[in-house]
């Protein structure tokens, strides 16, 4: 008789585990992380593999759009006529798909669980709740530059500083004021940074750069990711954005030397939020044995007190029952949501229990998170919507 695994012993001793089975697992798919590494190498980087089958090229750039889901590109391709025709294939973004996660997953060619962005939100031990593109406590607290350096949050080397160190010339093509923000300098250090102010110099920037006929840029574009934010993915607002989005890309591919190459990219779909959503801050219930909560509307980080997790991980499957998935650390872990390593510097970072949002369910913070919780397009979790982005292709 084989003996019983941790998960097993746990839920022996405590029944109300008992009913959890079946956590979805991430299928297996090309991942983001690997978008970067294969551009270096087939650019001639040393110490990069090419993971995607890329071919050979001088001068690349990758384009990472914020928010560009694979099915919403699909489903208003008559918007986005020059993506729709490059969109070759798909790719998986791993969790939580979120902006904070997928900038490190290009900025460092890892998954969640090893460069431990764990979140919009996630708890760093002897810290508290950090903010991660604010870079300040959560919520509403103090600015935690000089307390928690990004360099120390995020030690991993970036892709940009690898490439630098091989010899090729790497840059950042992204919005002049994060040129020194505590995030760029946790995942995108090493790269020069060219700031710009809006799409028409963010297209000469990368013109630019491909027509030096060598070297690897990185550039990235938030706007469409706060359309669907405000006025929801599919929106009239969200699609005139897209529209935009691709004539940026038409002028680029249309600029291509010869030997240049182009990849679209994006670090999450997104979904509306429907009726069925949970304001977290109206159920007592859910705050009982919770000494903090991170994440974001579709993906939650519970961090139980001491000796409570097994009452906070119940009370959780009960209120949230079939519009979430709600698991222990060391089961989500298991189930590869955070990759398929995870450090051990890392695993703190992630809840006690998380919670991953199905459907159109969002767990809201209406007093906490007053923002947030008001914004009708949010992503975070596992569906396909949120987890598959588009890599779209262009070489000459």
């Amino acid at each position: 008789m084989r003996p019983l695994s941790p998960q097993e012993v746990r839920r022996r001793e405590c029944p109300c585990q008992a009913g959890v089975v079946d956590l979805p697992k991430l299928q297996v798919r090309p991942h983001l992380a690997e978008v970067v590494p294969s551009v270096l190498a087939v650019l001639g980087a040393r110490g990069f593999s090419d993971t995607l089958g890329l071919a050979p090229v001088s001068s690349a750039c990758v384009l990472l759009v914020d928010g560009l889901g694979w099915e919403l590109l699909r489903e208003h391709a008559a918007h986005a006529p020059v993506l729709a025709s490059l969109a070759a294939r798909e790719l998986q973004v791993g969790y939580p798909a979120t902006t904070a996660a997928g900038l490190a997953a290009i900025g460092t060619g890892l998954a969640s669980g090893e460069h431990g962005m764990a979140g919009y939100t996630f708890e760093v031990p002897g810290v508290g709740v950090l903010n991660a593109l604010r870079w300040c406590g959560h919520p509403g607290g103090p600015d935690l530059g000089e307390r928690l350096p990004p360099e120390q949050v995020q030690p991993l080397d970036t892709t940009f500083s690898r490439a630098v160190e091989s010899g090729i010339d790497a840059c950042v093509v992204s919005d002049a004021q994060f040129a020194n923000s505590a995030l760029t300098r946790a995942v995108q250090r090493g790269g020069r940074y060219v700031g710009v102010h809006a799409l028409g110099d963010l297209a000469a920037a990368v013109i630019a750069e491909l027509g030096k006929g060598t070297g690897f840029c990185y550039a990235y574009h938030s706007q469409l990711d706060t359309m669907g934010h405000l006025y929801g993915p599919g929106s009239s607002a969200w699609c005139l954005q897209l529209r935009q989005v691709d004539r940026l890309v038409e002028s680029i591919v249309e600029s291509l030397p010869d030997g240049g190459m182009l990849a679209v990219v994006a670090d999450h779909g997104m979904v509306a939020l429907d009726e069925t959503s949970l304001d977290l801050d109206a159920v007592p219930e859910l705050a009982d044995g919770v000494r903090a909560l991170a994440g974001e509307a579709r993906a939650r980080h519970v961090y139980a007190e001491p000796g409570a997790e097994a009452a906070v991980l119940a009370a959780w499957r009960e209120k949230l029952g079939p519009n979430a998935w709600v698991a222990e650390r060391e089961e989500a872990v298991e189930a590869g949501w955070f990759g398929p390593r995870v450090s051990d510097r890392v695993r703190p970072r992630i809840g006690d229990i998380v919670a991953a949002a199905k459907g159109n369910f969002g767990m809201l913070r209406r007093t906490a998170e007053p923002i947030e919780s008001s914004l009708i397009g949010q992503h975070g979790s596992l569906t396909t919507a949120e987890q598959l982005v588009p890599l779209a292709l262009a070489t000459r």
